[in-house]
């Protein structure tokens, strides 16, 4: 008999690529769904079945260094629920956070599911503290339909469907801007096949409750999928893009903002990833890109991550890919 967790870590040592890139497997949680960098060795990530942030050390692997429990801080009487959050960006000392802003899986209004909301973020050696910031907001959903700019992609209606029916409503990319400005990328819908993007001007208003005022949109000519993540790099942005209903392989892009010019990414080792997140490592000008898979659908001893009951025996992985540097993948799993 196989000991515990070697069947779903089996296949990580068996995968093999020619490019400069190494997976590392970390513990804790299986659905990663949003990552800032910290440090130039700590991250933080959201998991979309809970409300905890939790920071992980690059180099060491495994379960995390700290977690942060903000069910409080988003209007939950008791530490159990979600708000499904799906995308972060910094700015300054500030996170960002966003939550999908859609039903659940049957159609069901989620209000705790409409949530965009602010961390504060200070580091002093390998500690870490992140502070909640002013008050969640719930109002985007309202701004978005009201938005004149907008109307045409009837946005209330979409919020109306299950998040992964045709012409629902799903946010799962968050990015900055060098203006100090935020771009909101849609999942869900994909009007005339194009993905998304709606850019918020007023972040730190918004975390002080007052509405959001939306600048003119964007739509990327992405093969027809919609945004799941979304991240600047330099001058450009990275996006990973799927089908915004389940299933279907995952693709990552580069897009310029100012030409509006969308570039396929061939050659990165995702394998058998599921792509979920991304983000330049550890800075913006980075030669290095971190890219995070939701693994809660990964067979783990029989079971799916996400159904363990143990957290500890959760786990997800981070490819961590230099751009430009081929050289044999190199497998860096932690029990």
């Amino acid at each position: 008999m196989k000991p515990p967790l070697l069947s779903c870590l089996a296949s990580l040592f068996l995968a093999g690529s020619l490019h400069s890139a190494a997976l590392t497997q970390f513990g804790g949680m299986c659905d990663a769904s949003a990552v800032v960098p910290l440090t130039e060795d700590l991250f933080v990530v959201a998991d979309d079945e809970d409300n905890f942030l939790r920071v992980y050390s690059l180099s060491r692997g495994g379960q995390p260094v700290t977690c942060f429990n903000l069910s409080r801080f988003l209007g939950f009487k008791k530490n159990s629920g979600e708000t499904d959050l799906e995308g972060a960006a910094r700015i300054g000392d500030h996170i960002y956070w966003i939550s999908s802003h859609g039903r659940n899986s049957k159609g069901k209004n989620q209000p705790m599911r409409q949530r965009l909301f602010v961390t504060t973020v200070s580091t002093q050696g390998k500690q870490v503290s992140l502070q909640p910031y002013g008050t969640p907001y719930s109002g985007l959903l309202n701004d978005l339909a009201r938005a004149p700019q907008l109307k045409r992609f009837q946005l209330g209606q979409a919020a109306l469907n299950a998040p992964k029916d045709a012409d629902a409503l799903n946010i799962e990319g968050l990015a900055a801007t060098p203006e100090g400005q935020l771009l909101i990328g849609f999942r869900n819908p994909v009007p005339e096949g194009r993905a998304l993007v709606v850019p918020l001007l007023n972040p730190t208003e918004v975390a002080q409750g007052k509405p959001a005022h939306l600048g003119d949109p964007h739509q990327l000519d992405l093969g027809g999928l919609g945004i799941r993540s979304l991240s600047r790099w330099r001058n450009r942005y990275l996006v990973v893009a799927g089908a915004t209903g389940s299933g279907g392989p995952s693709r990552i892009f580069e897009w310029n903002r100012s030409t509006g010019a969308v570039q396929p990414i061939h050659d990165l080792p995702l394998d058998d990833l599921n792509p979920e997140a991304i983000t330049p490592w550890p800075d913006l000008d980075s030669n290095e890109w971190l890219i995070l898979s939701d693994d809660g659908a990964r067979i783990c001893d029989g079971v799916e991550a996400k159904k363990l009951k143990n957290p500890e025996r959760k786990r997800f992985r981070a490819l961590r890919y230099s751009v430009g540097k081929p050289t044999t993948r190199t497998d860096l799993t932690r029990p």
